[in-house]
């Protein structure tokens, strides 16, 4: 039987919470949009549609997650850090397009250590009755945190950036 889900959203709010609390340091105002993703027909034209603070999700269901950074000086902010955690109960499937061009790291680890894309692992298989140790590519549905590194973050100018999750 399928659930409604609503705790993603609430964690999702949470992270972004978190994240202004880490960012205090930068006068920088976060905030966190997030659409549920829908494909209807328009027209006769398959089109996307979202629609924002969904109050019910469903597993299978994807979700939008656009955080905007606002810069609330009078001066540019440089090497700007800004991070969002995957929420649980949810999987990353890719970034958000036709948003800023940032460059985005991610993690594999909670946060703790960040790479780009395509990130690697190292694991422990046994080939030919030998225990070896293996690099693999990570998959995107194992990414636990997202981090853009903003270059620049010109006076009084707000930056979108995000990426899709998938509802477990």
């Amino acid at each position: 039987m399928k659930r409604p889900l609503l705790t993603a959203l609430v964690l999702v709010a949470a992270g972004v919470a978190a994240a202004q609390t880490a960012q205090t340091v930068s006068p920088v105002t976060l905030s966190l949009t997030m659409s549920l993703v829908r494909n209807v027909t328009v027209g006769g034209k398959v089109t996307e549609q979202l629609t924002p603070n969904p109050g019910n999700v469903l597993p299978g269901a994807v979700l939008s997650q656009v955080v905007t950074a606002r810069n609330t000086t009078t001066k540019s902010i440089v090497n700007l850090p800004i991070t969002l955690p995957v929420p649980k109960n949810t999987v990353y499937l890719a970034p958000e397009q036709g948003l800023d061009a940032t460059r985005a790291e991610y993690s594999i680890d909670g946060g703790k250590t960040f790479a780009a894309a395509p990130l690697k692992k190292t694991v422990t298989v046994t080939q030919n009755g030998k225990t070896v140790q293996k690099e693999v590519e990570v998959k995107p549905s194992e990414y636990t945190t997202v981090r853009w590194m903003v270059r620049e973050l010109p006076a009084n100018q707000t930056l979108k950036l995000g990426y899709r999750v998938q509802v477990k």
